[in-house]
């Protein structure tokens, strides 16, 4: 593509920028992405809706046709990154205004298991849905977990784990969770290659997740569920 062709995105319209900002995030654009952030906070727009509109709104999209085969990992990862970009020039101004958020996810791989694409997958997926996220990172033992979840108070706890053997600690952590009376406080959600529905049933989960783009659909709807109790106890 030759310079004259190229877009220039301050000449743009907001829809049309919009529009544009879905198809750049789909295609894993991040300087253009920041850089039509930049110029929607220019034009007076909130931060709150440069969030939803184009950056969830092209996450969403993202989402969808990796759950349908139509993109891959990588793709994904790319979206990921630059939505992220966009993200950290937004969550300054997000803080600042109060913005409305989805709810908070502490996740972390397990005691002994060292794999982190599909964890990082979820916690970029989460964040491009508006969710706050707490990266734990790999090897997290039952403490690590604890003091995260006391520290943090998210709404959910996600768990993953890639090998079979270390499968079964996410069990010792819900466990550890019911022994001390907290397990009713956290939406747990695991996932990982290895496992599947039954698993997840079996060691107490909420839910297990089979990719991203169903933690995120799944994490909506429990942290939904959720709110409407609260306030149906209220």
């Amino acid at each position: 593509m030759s310079d004259e062709e190229d877009i220039i995105l301050s000449e743009l319209n907001d829809e049309d920028l919009v529009a544009q900002m879905m198809d750049d995030l789909y295609d894993g654009m991040k300087e253009e992405i920041e850089e039509s952030v930049q110029i929607l906070l220019e034009r007076g727009w909130e931060p709150y809706n440069i969030l939803t509109e184009p950056l969830v709104g092209g996450m969403t999209i993202v989402g969808k046709d990796f759950r349908d085969g139509i993109l891959f990992v990588p793709e994904v990862l790319l979206a990921a990154n630059a939505m992220k970009g966009g993200m950290a020039i937004l969550k300054p101004l997000l803080v600042e205004t109060g913005a409305p958020r989805m709810g908070k996810m502490v996740i972390g791989t397990v005691k002994g298991d060292i794999h982190d694409i599909g964890k990082n997958l979820v916690s970029m997926m989460m964040e491009g849905a508006g969710f706050e996220v707490v990266d734990l990172g790999i090897n997290n033992d039952v403490e690590a977990y604890l003091a995260a979840l006391g520290t943090e108070e998210p709404d959910i706890l996600g768990m993953s784990a890639l090998l079979t053997t270390t499968m079964p600690y996410m069990k010792v952590v819900i466990d550890t969770l019911a022994e001390k009376g907290l397990r009713d406080d956290y939406i747990v959600l695991v996932g990982g290659a290895p496992l599947n529905e039954e698993f997840g049933k079996a060691i107490g989960a909420d839910a297990y997740c089979r990719d991203a783009a169903v933690a995120v659909e799944t994490a909506k709807s429990f942290v939904a569920r959720k709110h409407n109790q609260g306030v149906a106890k209220a």
